[in-house]
């Protein structure tokens, strides 16, 4: 095979791969598993500090084990592990508020 022929192939190789990435892209944008639209966007920088500040002091401790900008019931979801291995949801809203918490029991069932 002559070089040019295999700079074609490369460069056909390399736009198929750009065009498959993409289509993860934009496949993974859509609704998850649970129904929701796009992916969850995890805090960061002052938000993550204030939203984790505010759900630890609503559970009186634990382990900030996840975070969500923009769910979808409230301006943020934090996750919180506390020491006897339950999951607390604390849901805030944009002033960093508590709305609501709701505990994942270890049967699999949800409460408040």
């Amino acid at each position: 095979m002559n070089r040019k022929a295999r700079t074609i192939i490369a460069g056909v190789a390399g736009a198929a791969a750009v065009a498959a990435s993409a289509g993860v892209a934009v496949a993974s944008s859509g609704d998850d598993d649970d129904g929701n639209e796009g992916p969850d966007t995890p805090l960061t920088g002052a938000n993550l500090d204030r939203a984790s500040a505010a759900a630890l002091a609503e559970t009186g401790g634990g382990e900030v084990t996840g975070t969500e900008a923009g769910d979808e019931e409230s301006a943020y979801e934090v996750e919180v592990t506390l020491d006897d291995g339950s999951q607390v949801d604390v849901q805030l809203d944009e002033s960093f508020a508590v709305v609501s918490t709701e505990t994942d029991h270890e049967d699999g069932e949800s409460g408040d």
